[in-house]
């Protein structure tokens, strides 16, 4: 990988991290919900062993890091690693910068909403680059490898047993909530890694297809495949163009057909995953 390209990947991962650490400051800390993630665990522990929060966290997820190291690969370590030491530094931050008791809603089921739609993103922005928060997200993503379950399905079953821990410290209702939270949040996780997944299926019926070939492939850098197909009513053979595009590559190339007046038929669907080597782009001859 360039150095560009890493350098916006850990800006990215930075900037996933806090949008995930803010959720649980802000909402599932106020909130008293154990919601089944790391820091849904060290909410219970703090009380119970009367320690900080983040000093809980960091040792949590010091222990699970080195499962992901051997269980997982290198390259997903070494990101975790990362993440997992960002979580209690802005924590920490939080607690010196905000210090506050109560909710900011004032509504512990808006905290819980918040919280699970803030996070949800924030961990589907981790793994899709292959990382994750630490904690509980590294057992998930250990089962998802071993079981081929969903990544968000997993985290749910790696969340469970935190949100039953609630009931050592809160009463059953909390307990309740926190599991129908840890559900929501796993659910929450796939919708969104579909949304980072979906791709457009382009197919093409055009006097131009060479035309929109060539600019497919040499300016767009994306792949083509033609096929035979015979008008039904006339008779008439034409070639199908066919390729796969992310929605903003889409949108370019529909302003290229209207730009370039170009007459074509066009039909589009949409695709939640793409197996193989899509997504490695068509290099420059030399």
């Amino acid at each position: 990988m360039e150095k560009k390209e890493q350098f916006k990947e850990f800006i990215y991962i930075t900037f996933a991290m806090l949008f995930i650490s803010a959720s649980v400051y802000f909402f599932l800390v106020p909130s008293g919900i154990v919601v089944g993630s790391i820091s849904g665990l060290a909410m219970v522990l703090s009380q119970l062993l009367s320690m900080p929060m983040s000093l809980i966290t960091l040792i949590l997820n010091a222990v699970l890091l080195v499962v992901g190291f051997f269980l997982i690969g290198k390259e997903f370590g070494a990101k975790t690693v990362y993440t997992s030491f960002l979580l209690p530094i802005f924590l920490w931050m939080f607690e010196k910068m905000f210090p506050f008791e109560g909710s900011i809603t004032g509504n512990a089921v808006f905290d819980l909403a918040a919280y699970i739609l803030m996070i949800a993103l924030g961990q589907a922005m981790l793994f899709r680059v292959n990382a994750s928060s630490g904690g509980l997200d590294i057992v998930a993503k250990v089962i998802s490898k071993y079981t081929h379950m969903e990544i968000g399905k997993a985290v749910t079953l790696a969340g469970m047993v935190t949100a039953f821990t609630s009931i050592f410290v809160y009463d059953v209702g909390t307990l309740v909530v926190s599991i129908l939270g840890t559900y929501a949040n796993g659910q929450a996780i796939d919708y969104f890694i579909d949304g980072f997944n979906k791709k457009k299926k382009i197919c093409i019926l055009s006097n131009d297809y060479e035309v929109i070939k060539e600019h497919i492939l040499n300016h767009m850098k994306r792949g083509v495949t033609l096929y035979k197909a015979q008008g039904g009513y006339e008779k008439t053979e034409r070639t199908e163009l066919v390729t796969i595009m992310t929605v903003n590559e889409y949108r370019q190339l529909l302003n290229y057909l209207q730009t370039a007046n170009i007459e074509a038929f066009v039909t589009v669907s949409t695709i939640n995953e793409v197996i193989g080597t899509w997504n490695i782009k068509r290099k420059e001859s030399r």
